[in-house]
C-alpha cells in the first residue's frame, strides 16, 4: 500500500521583513518556543531554521503565544505571505 503524503498545515505566516536587520514578523497560531526547527516557505522561499531568538515589543522571549506575533532573526530573505511550518 502506497504511504499517503500528509500535507502540513502551517503555523505561522511572515507578516513582514525587515531586509536591513534581517527580521522576520511571524503571527503565529500555536505555541512555539526557542530551539525548535521551522521552515518558511513561500513562492520564492524555502528554508529551515532553528529558532535562536525571538522578540516581542522589543524584548527576548523564550516562547510565543497563539496568536502572537513574534521577531524572529532569519539567515535568509523571506516575504510578507510565506508560510511557517514546524519541521
Amino acid at each position: 500500500m502506497p504511504k499517503k503524503i500528509v500535507a502540513k498545515k502551517p503555523i505561522g505566516v511572515v507578516t513582514h521583513f525587515f531586509g536591513a536587520i534581517d527580521v522576520a514578523i511571524v503571527k503565529f497560531n500555536k505555541p512555539i518556543k526557542v530551539g525548535e526547527t521551522i521552515q518558511f516557505k513561500g513562492a520564492t522561499t524555502d528554508f529551515s531554521e532553528k529558532i535562536k531568538s525571538m522578540q516581542y515589543d522589543h524584548k527576548g522571549i523564550e516562547s510565543a503565544k497563539k496568536g502572537q506575533e513574534v521577531g524572529i532573526k532569519v539567515g535568509d530573505k523571506v516575504r510578507e505571505g510565506d508560510e511557517v511550518f514546524l519541521e
